[in-house]
């Protein structure tokens, strides 16, 4: 259920922009400049997961801004003790993500996961992990992440979402699933889909998965004017809501 501070989202939008970080390109290499790890210390701090195949680059699309943006809004609504300046980043198969129980897997429509980290990341969910999948389009995308995910749970059923299920509604009410399809892709019509526990709908939702949509990039975009404030508000009311189902299943 929505709370009255919900109504805030808007006006914050470009405050939580003002406090994103920034990140560089190393002049050796071109690689990426990764910030350390937040330490544990019992406050929520996003965590995104960094796979190594395929193009290794795309799990960073939107990082660091979005994680900004994102804590920040989190931290205005709720009561949640969180990491406004700091955010984790995990291979598959660091034991470490096994401290997190909600992490963020970006364009896997560029993902390759090799049997090591396929294990991983089903040991990680097996144990309670839930995963939040986004960003990514089309036919070819599609088939690259199924493919993925058919190696971390080979015998978990990819099923159609609707609005009767708990992640919808756990704090905010999301009235309509049809609301979100980007601008940049108007023939791609926004689909949620989940894997659950056993395959069974009356058990825990350990995957949701954003197809042909990107919330990721209305949250880090959302200062700047780019998107209208509507796609920008429910990207952070999903996001809201995905955090706060996984940890509280």
């Amino acid at each position: 259920m929505p709370l009255p501070r919900a109504l805030a989202i808007g006006a914050a939008l470009v405050v939580a922009t003002s406090l994103a970080a920034t990140y560089a390109w190393s002049q050796r290499g071109g690689r990426m400049y990764i910030e350390p790890n937040v330490p544990y210390d019992g406050k929520y701090a996003f965590a995104r997961l960094r796979y190594t195949e395929g193009y290794r680059m795309a799990w960073s699309a939107d990082y660091p801004k979005m994680e900004r943006n994102f804590m920040t809004i989190l931290k205005d609504l709720t009561r949640m003790r969180v990491h406004t300046q700091g955010s984790n980043v995990y291979t598959l198969d660091d034991r470490a993500l096994g401290q997190q129980a909600v992490a963020y897997l970006t364009e896997p429509g560029y993902w390759y996961p090799n049997d090591r980290e396929a294990l991983g990341l089903r040991t990680w969910l097996q144990k309670g992990g839930f995963l939040i999948v986004d960003d990514f389009y089309f036919d070819q995308q599609w088939r690259v992440f199924e493919e993925g995910m058919r190696r971390v749970l080979p015998e978990g059923r990819i099923v159609p979402m609707d609005l009767s299920h708990p992640v919808f509604d756990t704090f905010f009410r999301i009235k309509s699933l049809d609301g979100m399809t980007h601008p940049a892709t108007p023939m791609a019509k926004a689909q949620y889909l989940g894997i659950y526990e056993d395959n069974d709908p009356t058990k825990r939702l350990m995957v949701i998965i954003n197809f042909n949509n990107d919330i990721g990039d209305y949250m880090e975009w959302s200062g700047e004017g780019w998107y209208p404030i509507n796609f920008s508000n429910d990207a952070y009311k999903f996001a809201t809501n995905y955090v706060i189902y996984g940890l509280t299943h």
